[in-house]
């Protein structure tokens, strides 16, 4: 009997940035059945061999743990909602997508950036979930960027660097990071208003780790997370980058305070923008749904990223 805390395992195993899939199969009665899953490895090229490993949780876990043939859809980019729906939705999820059967029936997802067809090479029991190899049969690769998944997130590689490289000629750089503590963030105090910690670097390439060190200065370990905001302020003559982040439970800031996120509207921020910012956080907090506003310190857009 381990003493591993499945929570804090969970937490830990989520750190690894992943590919976002949704499998399908067929049931006893010829009926498509899916289900999202990150947890997809490539096994061999000779033979060409992949696993993916559906959990007993599932509703459908039978027909994956029992079935010949099967299919994995690699999301691509701005695929979200097909991720959430065969995640959460309920009633018919096929009804919501658009899919293709393959030679043997099993959907296939238009849009998805590859798509295997399988024949099931072996099931292994494996804890609570089973390690279902297959043999690949057909496969598609579009020439598109698949789907990222860390940390509780979906994360758009592809936007993120476009937006962090467009930085105007004579701006400074500044990355800052929202670190959540359960339902508060650490803000510091300055002259101006509450901030999120942040500093200036050099480039956008050491931008992460340049603001792990400074939260360690802090006394916070923290874990650096997707981008959340990247925007210009012609005031500052900066581009910001703010990251998501998340703190160790017992760290305790050297200057600074976690702040609940319920308090943050009655607050005095340094900017207007941050407020903004902030309160938009609180708000995706709850849903643990979190976008990339991309744009200026007044208008821009926020990407399902």
């Amino acid at each position: 009997m381990s003493d591993i805390d499945p929570k804090a395992l969970r937490n830990a195993f989520g750190s690894f940035p992943t590919g976002v899939t949704v499998v399908t199969a067929l049931n006893g009665e010829g009926q498509p059945v899916g289900f999202t899953a990150n947890s997809f490895a490539s096994v061999s090229l000779d033979p060409p061999l992949l696993l993916v490993c559906p959990g007993k949780f599932l509703s459908t876990f039978d027909v994956f743990s029992t079935c010949t043939a099967f299919a994995v859809n690699v999301l691509s980019e701005g695929q979200e909602e097909v991720s959430n729906t065969f995640a959460f939705f309920d009633g018919d999820r096929f009804a919501q997508v658009d899919w293709k059967p393959d030679a043997r029936g099993v959907p296939l997802i238009e849009g998805a950036a590859a798509q295997f067809s399988c024949r099931t090479h072996q099931v292994i029991p494996a804890g609570d979930h089973v390690i279902l190899m297959g043999a690949i049969d057909m496969m598609t690769h579009a020439d598109t960027r698949g789907l990222g998944y860390v940390s509780g997130g979906y994360f758009s590689l592809g936007l993120e660097r476009a937006a962090a490289s467009a930085v105007r000629e004579g701006r400074a750089l500044v990355v800052g990071a929202i670190v959540e503590q359960g339902d508060a963030i650490l803000l510091e105090d300055t002259p101006e208003g509450l901030r999120p910690p942040q500093i200036k670097v050099s480039s956008h390439q050491q931008a992460r780790v340049a603001m792990r060190e400074h939260l360690q200065t802090m006394g916070i370990t923290a874990r650096i997370e997707t981008a959340y905001s990247i925007f210009d302020s012609a005031s500052d003559a900066a581009q910001f980058t703010y990251f998501r982040a998340s703190a160790g439970e017992a760290d305790i800031p050297t200057h600074g305070s976690f702040v609940p996120l319920s308090e943050l509207e009655s607050r005095s921020f340094v900017a207007p923008a941050m407020r903004t910012m902030l309160l938009r956080y609180a708000a995706e907090h709850q849903a643990r749904d979190y976008g990339l506003y991309v744009g200026d310190a007044e208008n821009g857009t926020v990407h399902s990223a």
